[in-house]
């Protein structure tokens, strides 16, 4: 196993963690945002972002999070 197989499966493992608790762990949240693959980033916003849905008032904490993370995506596809 690798080193980036390795963050995958701990990245994937967490999220799922994140996704299943209503109100999740900032802790495994920020361990996600260490090692998560690029590949990855896409499915980790839909799962915060059905946090937002799923909460009359969002978080500040959890909004400032997501704009971050989002920040990290490129700014448009590129068309080939």
């Amino acid at each position: 196993m690798t080193r980036g197989e390795a963050q995958q499966v701990i990245a994937g493992f967490l999220m799922e963690r994140v996704r299943a608790d209503h109100y999740p762990s900032t802790t495994q949240m920020a361990w996600i945002e260490q090692i998560i693959p690029p590949e990855m980033i896409p499915d980790y916003l839909d799962i915060l972002m059905d946090k937002l849905v799923d909460d009359i008032w969002p978080s500040n904490d959890m909004l400032r999070r997501i704009i971050r993370v989002a920040g990290t995506l490129p700014a448009s596809e590129q068309r080939g």
